[in-house]
């Protein structure tokens, strides 16, 4: 495992988010830090998505705040928190199937570094966004398949290009939902691969059921049950916690 650095980049205190009577994130507190994946797990409406919609602006807080590089962000849009280096992926592929794997990486970078007023230029001339494109896909192992469509390209790689669209705003915080949905093995241990070189320079979280990935790829692991962090520690004392191994776990693991 990875030295844990000093400082965090992406911070949770306390964050609650209620709907209504259900309180579906209760008083979270988590670090998210570079050089390392911190896996999030938990079983179906445990409250992880919502906890990702809450650090990526998508949702407003009910208590509780998010803070990047020690500094408060609750009342940032999704796009001002994009734009200040936080990037995400979703449970399902959000890509422009008829383009092509570099046109969609163009768009992203595009939209992050707007210029309206460089209206009377082509897209496809754009050589900042499309530097940026490819070195996404070069990051992401995607090079080869950069004038594929998207659509035609297998799930593995299709959520490969996800993170490459994440990689295409520049972001330092990457926060993935459940990137590993739908693979097989093969395309699995590709995708935890291409985790460890990327959390050298980014803070990930990861969302995710596969617990042989979670333990083989994480540095540390928060638990969630209704809502609540029951256990948040290194892999290894998280396999052995009696509390997660009867809320989660199994005997399994």
């Amino acid at each position: 495992m990875s030295e844990q650095p000093s400082q965090p980049v992406l911070r949770a205190v306390g964050l609650t988010r209620r709907f209504g009577g259900l309180t579906a994130v209760d008083r979270v507190s988590l670090d998210l830090r570079v050089g390392q994946v911190h896996a999030v797990i938990g079983t179906n409406g445990a409250g992880k998505s919502t906890l990702v919609h809450l650090l990526s602006g998508e949702l407003s807080p009910s208590g509780g705040h998010v803070e990047l590089d020690g500094r408060q962000i609750d009342r940032w849009s999704q796009p001002h928190r994009a734009r200040a280096g936080i990037g995400r992926s979703y449970q399902r592929t959000t890509l422009f199937p008829g383009f092509s794997a570099l046109e969609n990486c163009r768009l992203t970078a595009q939209a992050a570094w707007q210029h309206p007023w460089a209206v009377w230029q082509s897209a496809q001339r754009c050589e900042r966004s499309t530097t940026i494109a490819h070195d996404a896909l070069a990051a992401a192992g995607l090079t080869h398949v950069s004038d594929q469509q998207a659509g035609k390209l297998s799930h593995g790689a299709q959520r490969q290009l996800e993170i490459a669209m994440c990689l295409a705003t520049r972001p330092r915080v990457l926060l993935l939902d459940e990137p590993l949905a739908g693979m097989g093995a093969e395309e699995t241990q590709r995708m935890l691969g291409l985790l460890t070189q990327l959390k050298a320079d980014h803070a990930v979280l990861l969302v995710e059921h596969d617990m042989d990935a979670v333990f083989q790829i994480a540095d540390r692991i928060t638990v969630m049950v209704n809502g609540a962090v029951i256990a948040s520690d290194m892999p290894e004392e998280i396999r052995r916690d009696p509390t997660v191994q009867r809320a989660y776990l199994g005997e399994s693991h």
